[in-house]
């Protein structure tokens, strides 16, 4: 009977497993074969011009810059704000103190709500303080949309390092301080990670910012300009019922996923030559 059990197990694995690999190569197929015939040097190397959207000349050099600068811009400042709280709870808190257990459902709470939501929140705080969509209204947004993303990963990294390391620290007269710093190093691993994961969700999010970040043709050259996206120029031209439109909106994909590709190997390479260098 256990046999039977453990085989009929092994089969729902495998078929899982086969699900799930053939609906990222579908993804990757439909993507790729309807938009790597559009995809051109003019396509990633200049804005947009007159009648782009319905079907004259131009890229979306404006979108790819305009992602890179929000989703970058997001994620160093979420880490800035992400890792005070996670060392916190973590070092400076008592274990399963009450400020901690608050802190971690809130985060568990934040990190199911919607990114329309924070868009909506965002947009919010704009007109009340009486803002423009902007490229750092949506840094802004996009930040409080991926902080519970950094928290929850980096927060889960931590808790795995060995208590018995922390007491370590603090029988040989380390301070807090001290301590916190050998549990970042023994957790960067885990927090390129935590990074990837905000990197992925901040460039392929489009409901974020909608309301805050706006959408241009140009290229913003400072903090107060409206900035594209590439998840909004797919949008865009994915509305149009021409043809040729539609298929620049999956080179647009294209283009998106070669960028989240690239991180990822990037992460894999500096997690994997971290890990060998930690004390």
């Amino acid at each position: 009977m256990r046999k039977i059990e453990e085989n009929i197990f092994k089969v729902l694995m495998i078929l899982s497993t086969i699900m799930i690999s053939s609906t990222l190569f579908m993804i990757l197929y439909t993507i790729f074969s309807k938009g790597i015939g559009s995809l051109s040097w003019d396509m990633v190397s200049k804005i947009p011009e007159g009648g782009f959207y319905i079907g004259k000349g131009g890229g979306i050099l404006n979108a790819i810059v305009g992602s890179i600068y929000i989703t970058i811009g997001s994620t160093l400042l979420g880490l800035l704000i992400s890792l005070p709280i996670v060392i916190y709870i973590n070092v400076y808190a008592k274990r399963n103190a009450t400020l901690a257990s608050i802190t971690r459902l809130s985060y568990d709470i934040l990190f199911g709500i919607p990114s329309i939501v924070y868009g909506a929140f965002g947009f919010a705080i704009m007109v009340y303080m009486g803002l423009k969509t902007s490229l750092l209204a949506g840094i802004i947004t996009v930040t409080l949309m991926i902080i519970p993303i950094l928290v929850r990963a980096i927060d889960e990294v931590v808790r795995v390092v060995p208590e018995d390391m922390s007491n370590a620290v603090f029988a040989l007269g380390g301070t807090r301080y001290e301590t916190a710093k050998i549990i970042l190093r023994q957790s960067i691993p885990g927090i390129i990670t935590a990074i990837l994961l905000s990197f992925g969700r901040a460039i392929g999010d489009a409901a974020c910012v909608l309301f805050t970040a706006g959408f241009t043709d140009s290229i913003p050259t400072s903090l107060d300009q409206p900035a594209a996206t590439l998840p909004l120029s797919i949008f865009f031209q994915l509305s149009s019922p021409i043809q040729e439109v539609q298929n620049r909106a999956y080179a647009a994909a294209v283009i998106l996923t070669i960028i989240v590709l690239i991180i990822n190997i990037v992460a894999k390479i500096a997690s994997k030559n971290l890990s060998k260098n930690k004390i």
